[in-house]
């Protein structure tokens, strides 16, 4: 436990892997020489494209992925531990992870989560994603150790599943990863909310480094990186052009938060609601007619 220094890279990824590459090197180093000691980039980080082929077109498998191989020598580089917020991994066929990575001072592979909860929706506005045909979903929940604290990874569309949280929390988690590409239209309705719902919940720092502005025609991203404290305060807000949000973490803030409302402890079992209209085998008492 103590305090370490996050930076949050928000970036306007496109479809050009081999820019955002050099972009998203940029700013991490920039981040390192303000004093950096974690740094955190956004889903989608090295490719923002609303067609399917290119996608699949330009995923690798792990052992393979360029963009990968780089920042992996970057974080060696600056003796720093790296969050790549999501990257595209081919997997077998044509289905990809949706993976964030954790990368640690030597450069190796701390972590990595596949993203579990697929963003398949219709927005108002003819808005539409469908990311269970690119991608398969992820199956398990994934902690990782940092000197400073057990850090809980998850990715953009998990924030509105407050389960994976808990159980995060539960196992240990202080501090939660949510590196996003929220759309302008939900995340102006609720990014904030959530985030500080999540926060709020599990007495857990919330890291959420997020994609901003038009990447390419069809993906509108809301940016706002966010740091919320335990308590949930909103420490520092990105706004909503490219750069880098700095917040100082100090993770004792978890015990504090915990320790007066240590609803994490508090958990007890319930039966399941008995549902409306339902009058077949329901227990006496919870049976309603049709």
């Amino acid at each position: 436990m103590g305090t370490f220094t996050a930076a949050l890279i928000q970036t306007r990824s496109g479809d050009d892997p081999a820019a955002n590459l050099a972009t998203v090197e940029r700013m991490v180093r920039q981040a390192v020489d303000a004093g950096a000691d974690v740094v955190l980039t956004p889903e989608n980080v090295l490719l923002m494209s609303p067609n399917r082929q290119t996608t699949l077109a330009q995923a690798r498998p792990e052992e393979e992925h360029e963009g990968l191989a780089r920042m992996a020598r970057v974080a060696r580089e600056a003796g720093i531990w790296l969050l790549l917020g999501s990257i595209h991994v081919r997997l077998d066929g044509d289905r990809l992870a949706n993976r964030s990575v954790l990368l640690d001072p030597e450069g190796a592979i701390a972590a990595r989560y596949d993203k579990i909860h697929m963003f398949d929706v219709s927005l108002a506005g003819g808005e539409s994603y469908r990311e269970s045909a690119t991608f398969r979903p992820g199956e398990q929940a994934v902690l990782a150790a940092t000197p400073w604290a057990v850090f809980g990874l998850t990715v953009c569309y998990d924030v509105r599943f407050p389960a994976l949280y808990r159980a995060l929390a539960q196992a240990g988690a202080a501090v939660l990863t949510v590196p996003s590409a929220f759309t302008r239209q939900t995340g102006h309705a609720h990014w904030h909310s959530l985030l500080r719902a999540r926060a709020i919940e599990t007495g857990s720092w919330v890291l959420a480094p997020a994609q901003c502005g038009l990447c390419v025609a069809g993906r509108d991203t809301y940016g706002h990186s966010l740091v919320v404290s335990p308590w949930g305060e909103m420490v520092a807000d990105g706004g909503e052009e490219p750069g880098i949000v700095m917040a100082q973490i100090d993770t004792e803030a978890v015990a504090k938060a915990r320790t007066a409302i240590p609803s994490l402890t508090h958990d007890r079992p319930f039966a399941p609601p008995v549902p409306v209209g339902w009058t077949e085998s329901a227990p006496e008492g919870a049976r309603l007619a049709n």
